[in-house]
Order: structure tokens, then sequence, then C-alpha cells
């Protein structure tokens, strides 16, 4: 990894310019367009393990390395906005250099009327492990540009149309919910569920509350209704929600406190304050 070149120049820090792509490897190449040019590398699931998510505009990036390929470079990066424990790779077609750190992005909870309306249009849309930008990057096609002819499956892939569980209501909010549910175990304040039935349950819920496990995170709609996004059921869906209760509780147990807890379990938090 070589650290000269831009780093020479004094450029230390980037934001995105328009929705970027983020992974956990710096070999973008290899993931879109696999070993043949023709295909994304995904695992037996499906699923491109290598990303980790789609930074939003204006996120910020600390430079700490890079991958020099002439025309452009992969930036190992550091990224306050998305803090697991993993290596961080960006393209820097997608960035805006700045010598001295900028502000941080400050997301603004967006209307309830406005989550709603996201919500409804991508219904149906198809699950992305690590996606959180519906309409996917168009880019990616331009600058890693297949070898001939796609399917357009394909091409879904290659843009990383669609979004995970927990990127379906980070792109509905801009970035204001955490990116994964490893951090939204425990996000906003409990919901007290312990002991309860999947009528009481229910009837507890109030909008965009949160039946979240490490693993997985499934939003309420409304009363009756809720909504997420699943691999296994084909990507952004609604369902019954005493009957999606009652399903995450035939293998979970219902908690007030998930890191206090051991065992299969599932807790509900609550986030969104209605004004």
């Amino acid at each position: 990894m070589s650290i000269s070149g831009l780093f020479s120049q004094d450029f230390y820090y980037a934001t995105a310019k328009e929705p970027t792509p983020v992974l956990n490897s710096p070999d973008f190449e290899a993931v879109f367009g696999g070993g043949d040019g023709m295909t994304v590398k995904t695992d037996n699931s499906g699923l491109i393990r290598e990303m980790e998510f789609i930074a939003l505009p204006g996120t910020v990036f600390e430079l700490i390395g890079e991958f020099d390929h002439g025309s452009y470079k992969i930036f190992k990066v550091e990224c306050k906005e998305y803090e697991y424990g993993t290596e961080l790779f960006v393209d820097s077609r997608f960035l805006e250099l700045k010598e001295n750190r900028p502000p941080e992005r400050i997301p603004v909870v967006p209307s309830k009327e406005k989550i709603y309306s996201f919500l409804d249009k991508v219904t149906g849309n198809r699950y992305c492990w690590g996606g959180n930008y519906n309409a996917g990057i168009s880019k990616l096609i331009e600058l890693y540009q297949p070898k001939g002819e796609i399917a357009s499956e394909v091409k879904n892939e290659w843009m990383l149309t669609g979004c995970d569980c927990s990127g379906l209501m980070y792109e509905a909010t801009n970035g204001f919910t955490p990116r994964n549910t490893s951090k939204l175990v425990d996000y906003g304040t409990a919901v007290e569920i312990a002991g309860h039935s999947a009528e009481e349950i229910a009837a507890k819920c109030k909008p965009f509350d949160m039946i979240v496990w490490n693993g997985h995170v499934i939003y309420v709609y409304d009363e009756k209704t809720s909504i997420q996004s699943s691999l296994s059921m084909g990507g952004v869906i609604k369902l019954d929600l005493i009957e999606t209760i009652r399903g995450v509780m035939s293998s979970k147990s219902p908690v007030n406190d998930y890191n206090s807890s051991q065992g299969s379990r599932f807790v509900i938090r609550r986030w969104f304050e209605d004004k």
C-alpha cells in the first residue's frame, strides 16, 4: 500500500460527492466484474460480502492509505458514521478531496409523512446486502464496465440496487438511524415486551419501532403492519404485524434489554418521536 501521491499534497480527508459504495476489500475490480468481467462476485447466497454500506453525499472520510491505479486510487479510509471494526475502502472517483477535516454530516430525521412515502415507494424492491440506496449506482457500470451485455438482474447487482434490512431505514432517514443491527439493538429506548404475547406486544408498538436482534431488523409500519427487507422473502415486503411478531417468537424470546440477556432473543426499540 502506498502513502505517496495525493498524500504528499496534504489531502488527508474526503467527502462523498454522491452515493458512494464502501467495501471491506480494496479489490473493486474483482467484485464488479468477477473473474470473467461479466458477473458480480457473490457468495453461495448471492450476496456481495465485500459490501459494507453506501455512504450518502457529504459523508466524511479520513484517508489512511491508498492503492494507486493510475487514473484513480482506492483509498483505505476511516469513517465516523460507520465504526464497526472493519477495514473500509472507497474509489477516489466518488470523492472530493480535502486538506482539512470537513464537518461531519448532521442528518435530520424526516417527517413521518416523508418516511412513509419512501417506504411505500420502495416496497417490492430487491434485497441487497450492504445496500442503502434503492435506486442503485449506475456509475459503477460506467467505472467498472462489463465486457459485454449483461442481464437485467446482473445489472441490478452491479449497481447495488435495493437495500438490506437496516439499510431500509438508514436510507429512509438519510442516515439518521445506525447502519447495522449490532447498534440498533440498543438504539433509542426500550419497549417493555418481556413476558408478553404477540398480540400484547403488537398493541404496544408505534410506527417505525424496531423489532430487532443482532442480524436482522423489522420495522413497525402501522398498528397492523410490519415492513422489512428480507433476503428469504425477496426484498422489501409488508406483512401483518401480529403474524410477524408470532413468527419471530417461534424461535426468539422477547426481552427488554438485548445486551443483558442471553440466548435467542429480540427487543423492540423506539427511536421516532412523532411531532
